[in-house]
């Protein structure tokens, strides 16, 4: 399935300022960075539940913010994006 993670970390604090990298660190292991604070993965039912309790132990649900999206097609179906779009489809033939 493909999914779209955004998030909103305050950064007032040292603290939120850590949990934001970790945050950003966790979700680089899954997909892409496609925006600063917007990630796309292409994950399974599992992979999913497990990206999410693996970054609601990193967030403070009273400062922060995360939202999953679940895209209903194909990214090329469902995504128009102008400007820069460094994706990279990992599931398409590597040429060398």
């Amino acid at each position: 399935m493909n999914i779209v993670v955004t998030y909103d970390v305050n950064t007032l604090t040292p603290e939120g300022r850590r949990r934001l990298r970790k945050v950003a660190k966790l979700c680089e292991g899954y997909g892409q960075r496609v925006q600063y604070s917007v990630f796309e993965a292409s994950v399974t039912d599992i992979e999913l539940e497990r990206m999410k309790q693996r970054l609601l132990k990193v967030i403070d649900e009273n400062e922060d913010s995360l939202r999953f999206y679940r895209l209903t097609g194909a990214r090329e179906e469902v995504v128009d994006a102008y400007g820069r779009d460094g994706y990279i489809d990992f599931h398409a033939p590597l040429v060398l």
